[in-house]
Formats: C-alpha cells, sequence, structure tokens
C-alpha cells in the first residue's frame, strides 16, 4: 500500500524549497522579509588523549613526537586479538565473568579483546586503558613487550 496522503507532484525535496507565498498561505507566518535562521552546524568533538598516564591533552595540543607515540599504540592496541563473549554451554565454568575495568559483567555477544596474559576485557574498556597505560590491568603485565616480541618472532 501507498501514502493516502502523499499528492502525485510533490515530493521532499520540493518542500524543502516552497516558497514564502506557500508559507504564507499555510499561516506560518506573515513576515516575508524575516530570514530564515543559520543552518544547525554541530562540532565534532576533539578527541582526548593522554601521553602519559598523568597528561590529558586535547588531540590538537599535542607534539608532532607525542602524535606519532601515539600513532604506534593504536597501531599496537588494534593487533591485539579480539573476539565476541561467549560462556559456554556450563554455566559453573571457571570461567571470567566480569570486566574488571568497567565492573560490568560481561554478557553473551559482548565485544572482548585478549591480552597476551590471557585476561580479557570489554574491547571499548581495554582500548581506553590501553591508551592511558600499557600494562594489564589484572596482572600489572606490559602489554607492549609481549606484542614486540611477537613481532620480532615472525
Amino acid at each position: 500500500m501507498g501514502n493516502c496522503l502523499k499528492s502525485p507532484t510533490s515530493d521532499d525535496i520540493s518542500l524543502l524549497h516552497e516558497s514564502q507565498s506557500d508559507r504564507a498561505s499555510y499561516g506560518d507566518g506573515n513576515d516575508g522579509d524575516q530570514e530564515p535562521p543559520p543552518p544547525y552546524q554541530e562540532q565534532a568533538p576533539v578527541p582526548v588523549y593522554h601521553p602519559t598516564p598523568s597528561q590529558t591533552r586535547l588531540a590538537t595540543q599535542l607534539t608532532e613526537e607525542e602524535q606519532i607515540r601515539i600513532a604506534q599504540r593504536i597501531g599496537l592496541i588494534q593487533h591485539l586479538p579480539k573476539g565476541v563473549y561467549d560462556p559456554g554451554r556450563d554455566g559453573s565454568e571457571k570461567k571470567i565473568r566480569e570486566c574488571v575495568i568497567c565492573m560490568m559483567d560481561f554478557v553473551y555477544g559482548d565485544p572482548i579483546r585478549f591480552l597476551p596474559c590471557m585476561h580479557i576485557y570489554h574491547m571499548d574498556c581495554i582500548d581506553d586503558w590501553l591508551m592511558r597505560s600499557f600494562t594489564c590491568p589484572s596482572c600489572m603485565e606490559p602489554v607492549d613487550a609481549a606484542l614486540l616480541s611477537s613481532y620480532e618472532t615472525n
């Protein structure tokens, strides 16, 4: 079935370009000389990065050296294995059931990331954590050393 209220000659674009006389006939206003408001402009948020765990800066305030280090860190994070949380058939398994960063239980289908020490976390949680500190939040093992050694063996 079609839309019975839509006339065969009008479309959505023509409604955007209606004339002043059309607006006056609809009772939108009698001020023909009033300018329409400026278009809404949404400003994209500037990303915040952590060059060191104790510093927080906007992306526009980073030095070139800090930008290079952050780009390398993002590249290393993207090479960590990821998956989907599946608790298995047996609910009594000795499996990690909560992300220690956000303290929320894992739910079937949650995107997770594995660290070289075999700890798992929500992907968003651990990615943000690793942008600040490149150590496992559970065992404090350095993640970058394990990743770099795996590159050297290949």
